[in-house]
Order: structure tokens, then sequence, then C-alpha cells
């Protein structure tokens, strides 16, 4: 069943008591929604996109690159309208249910808890459609951007995002992908708007949209450790295991983050760029991969 469609039966709010073990279980309240009540889908679409990495970069070698430019233009203009509906039916479903920031449960917003969710499940579903950024890195023979956080993150976010949706479809899930559903406006923005030769020299902000990546690292560390001080009932495991992946990002990317900015560029004449130093859909030789950021504006 289609989640926006869907109109599941709303469970009374547990006590904080019995929400921990109550998210132990799937979560009934998602039952049969589209490519949850199966991993396989999941697991089957990761490995198919890894393949996708493997087998397009060996059928792309002796082959000229696709310049896919206005492919790259409707793809950021979705991306950016999605990310855009998903930061306001956040705010507003999440405010609807009196979300408390600090800490938020799973069964405590009846109703807003459902439509948290189902935005929640388009948050998980774009991660599917976002290993479209790496497919355009092999079509476009950029291999120096399909680098180890690239592939991480999308892999790796694409196949917890289902574990999120069958266990702990919203409460303290929310905060994160409000986060990154702004980041992703402005970031997407800034892919659209670098397609264009025109717009290059509006595009300055390169460097505050990488640090904003950072906070946004930080912000969601310290909102999920806030209610592993002061709970609610929201599971605990689950809480240590979202902390821990973030911070794996937050090293993965202050690397980037030194090797970009800190470090003193070593000038070499017709020489391709270093693995890692441009940015998503080939518009920029800086890029940031883990969570889509943008660092240079020279578009090829």
């Amino acid at each position: 069943m289609f989640p926006v469609l869907s109109s599941p039966t709303v469970r009374a709010p547990l006590p904080h008591s019995l929400d921990a073990s109550y998210a132990l279980r799937y979560d009934a309240r998602v039952r049969g929604w589209f490519m949850l009540d199966s991993y396989l889908p999941t697991f089957l679409l990761t490995v198919l996109y890894l393949l996708s990495i493997w087998l397009g970069n060996k059928y792309m070698k002796n082959r000229p690159a696709l310049p896919l430019r206005g492919v790259l233009t409707l793809y950021n203009l979705g991306i950016t309208l999605l990310s855009a509906y998903m930061l306001v039916e956040l705010i507003l479903s999440s405010w609807e249910g009196g979300y408390n920031l600090q800490c938020q449960a799973l069964t405590s917003a009846g109703e807003a808890d459902i439509r948290v969710a189902r935005v929640l499940w388009w948050y998980y579903f774009s991660k599917l459609i976002e290993f479209l950024d790496t497919i355009f890195f092999v079509l476009r023979k950029k291999t120096s951007q399909i680098t180890f956080l690239h592939v991480y993150h999308h892999a790796s976010m694409f196949n917890i995002w289902w574990c999120v949706l069958n266990w702990i479809p919203c409460g303290q899930s929310f905060f994160g992908p409000t986060l990154n559903s702004f980041i992703h406006i402005l970031m997407y923005s800034y892919y659209g708007l670098s397609v264009f030769p025109s717009m290059h020299k509006y595009l300055w902000w390169k460097k505050y949209l990488t640090q904003a990546q950072l906070v946004q690292f930080v912000l969601t560390i310290t909102h999920t450790m806030s209610a592993v001080i002061r709970p609610c009932g929201f599971p605990l495991g689950c809480l240590i295991f979202q902390s821990s992946y973030m911070l794996t990002l937050v090293i993965l990317f202050l690397n980037f983050y030194v090797q970009t900015y800190r470090k003193k560029p070593v000038k070499k004449d017709m020489e391709e760029p270093p693995a890692g130093k441009e940015v998503k859909n080939g518009f920029s030789k800086a890029y940031l991969t883990a969570t889509n950021g943008v660092i240079n504006k020279k578009a090829q």
C-alpha cells in the first residue's frame, strides 16, 4: 500500500515504559507500505546499485562521456522540490503532534505520528532515487568522484532508513531528515544552477554549504544524545546506533574538509584532479560526497 494514501489504524499512545519494547518489533502502523514488508527489495536494489557502478565503469571505459545536461537539470529540480515537500511536511506534522525537541516517544502523538511516518517513507524512498547521483558519475566518466565516502553514504542510508521505517518510523526519528531536507534544497539548487555557465559567478556560497553539512551532523548527534540523557522511552539502542553512524560521517567529512580547504593546493598542470575533489553530478571540481555537499563552482 502506498503510504501517502494509506489509512492505518492509529494505536493509542503507550506508556513510556512500554515504548522501548514496542519499538523492538515491526511497527504495525507501516505494515503494507510499499517496499517495507520485506527487506529483500531494498537489499537487491543496493546490490544492483553496487553492480551498476562496477559494470558501468567497465562499459564506459572505451566510450565517450555523456553530457546529460538536460537530464541533470530536471533531476536536480526534482530532488529540490521533493526535499522542499519533506521539509514543510515534517515541520507541520511535528508541530501538529506537539513534538518535543529533546526527546519524542514513538506512540504519543496519535495521527501526527502517522503523518510523520508517511513523510519519512518518502525520505527513505528518496535515498533510492539518489542512487542516480552515482549512475550519472559513471555515465559522465567522473570516476574520481565515486569515492568510498560517496558509495558508503548512499548505500548505507537506503538500508538504514528501511530499518528506521520498520521499527522507529516517527518520534525522535523526525529531526535528522528535517535538517537534511533543508540542506538538500540548498545543495540541489546549487547543482541545478551550476549547469548554466552564466550562473557560475553567483555560486560563491559553496564553502558555506560544506560548513552547513558539518553543522547538520553535529546537531543531529546532539539531538539524538539528548534523548539518551533525558529518556522518554525511545529505544536506546537505536539512539546509540544513529549517533555512531553520524559520527562516522563527521570523521569522513572532516577529513574531506581539511583536504579541500585547510591544505594548500598543489598546482599540477595538465593533470586530472585527485580523487574526492569534485562535486556531485559532475558540476564541480571539489566534491562533497557523504550527504551531497558542494564545494567548487567550476562546471565541467
